[in-house]
């Protein structure tokens, strides 16, 4: 039976932070339960064509799924139980914002089927929390991860993030040592730079725009830049790239992708070894699913602005909340696009090549009928010569060089 991942889009948070350029927002109660039977109808009338297929992940992702009432997120897993074929050890994870769950919501979760939770810290310092607009403190997170462990999660990824407004390597490194000093530790940890994206009130900041963008009650222009931290220059955010590994692999953890570590299970060496199959877990506490979006596996979203690549077709769900609503749960598609091969070759590599363990040249020959060194022999040519690329057998994988410049290498593959 083919595989599927499953992504559920809960747009509402209490308050957007100043880096954030997700689709989500604050609603009140009765539009958050208007969309919620808009999105349990839109799940059930799309189980008819995911009949085929085997669920082995599925992602409440956000916004801030933990901050709707919890009885939403359970009477979803209710009707994914009921309608879709679900791997009875199938990853279920939901993101969760410190403050945003307290014990009882968290054991509700747990005991509805979700099995793997998603913790938000972004930073072990209150000051860097507060310039990012985070509603949390490091007390509240200290609360949640207990509580959660308490509720029976043994699968806990933390979030972090680098590269703050006014961070420095120290920062940082005291931030990774703080979430390797957990007991238990985490299983997982998403380590992320931080980016400025445009139509953010830190793109208004740091990009020094005349427009203003008035956020929690305060206009920001590009006026204001002086009365923020500067951020890390690029040497410093460099360092803190490389000390990001060092730290985590001291502390039992191997990376598995570009910005992702995973514990080591017992008896488990460093996965540094060949690409595995699709829905391989690689290492016991990996994230399944979001190795299928690296990995080119199918995967179907729910909810506003959802994107799925569901049978060689990629389309994404409207992003307005109103038509969105109106659809009486068949959303109609957006952007859809069948995908050639030359795109699916394209996106097996440069997704591919995030991973750790890189693309595989037989899955390569299976899946589009051509030998991966007739299409990108020159390329890997290019890459091996400048120490960015390495070929190991039937694996080809980025270099630490190479992950370094990983935006260069995966460009070259674009045809």
């Amino acid at each position: 039976m083919k595989t599927l991942g499953i992504y559920i889009h809960i747009p509402f948070c209490i308050q957007k932070c100043l880096y954030c350029d997700f689709l989500s927002f604050p609603k009140g109660r009765q539009e958050q339960t208007l969309y919620f039977d808009a999105l349990k109808k839109e799940i059930e009338t799309s189980a008819e064509e995911c009949r085929d297929y085997e669920v082995v992940s599925v992602f409440f992702g956000g916004g801030t799924p933990t901050s709707v009432d919890p009885q939403h997120i359970v009477e979803i897993m209710k009707i994914l139980k009921k309608f879709y074929n679900l791997r009875e050890n199938a990853e279920i994870t939901i993101e969760c914002n410190p403050g945003t769950a307290d014990a009882t919501a968290l054991r509700e979760y747990h005991e509805a089927g979700i099995n793997r939770i998603s913790i938000g810290l972004q930073s072990a310092n209150d000051e860097e929390l507060k310039r990012l607009g985070r509603i949390h403190n490091l007390r509240q997170f200290e609360e949640c991860y207990k509580n959660a462990r308490e509720a029976g999660f043994v699968n806990v990824n933390v979030d972090l993030m680098s590269a703050l407004p006014g961070q420095s390597v120290e920062d940082w490194e005291r931030n990774l040592k703080y979430v390797c000093g957990l007991n238990p530790k985490p299983e997982h940890i998403s380590a992320y730079s931080l980016i400025i994206e445009e139509g953010t009130p830190f793109y208004q900041i740091y990009e020094g725009e005349a427009a203003q963008i008035e956020k929690n009650g305060v206009v920001i222009t590009g006026d204001n830049k002086d009365e923020y931290p500067p951020l890390p220059d690029e040497d410093s955010e460099r360092e803190m790239y490389h000390r990001t590994g060092e730290i985590l692999g001291a502390n039992g953890y191997h990376r598995y992708e570009i910005s992702n570590y995973a514990m080591n299970s017992e008896g488990e060496a460093a996965n540094v070894g060949t690409a595995g199959p699709l829905d391989d877990d690689g290492g016991k506490y990996e994230c399944l699913h979001n190795k299928r979006y690296w990995q080119g596996g199918d995967y179907i979203g729910f909810g506003l602005g959802a994107a799925s690549l569901f049978n060689g077709e990629r389309f994404h769900n409207t992003s307005d909340f109103r038509k969105y609503l109106e659809a009486s749960g068949t959303p109609e598609k957006q952007d859809a696009e069948r995908l050639d091969t030359a795109a699916q070759m394209e996106e097996f590599m440069f997704l591919g090549l995030r991973m750790i363990s890189g693309v595989s040249a037989g899955e390569f020959k299976n899946k589009f009928g051509q030998s991966i060194e007739d299409v990108y022999g020159e390329i890997f040519a290019e890459l091996i010569s400048e120490d960015l690329m390495v070929r190991e057998g039937d694996t080809i994988r980025l270099t630490d060089k190479g992950l370094d410049v990983s935006n260069y290498c995966m460009a070259k593959f674009l045809i």
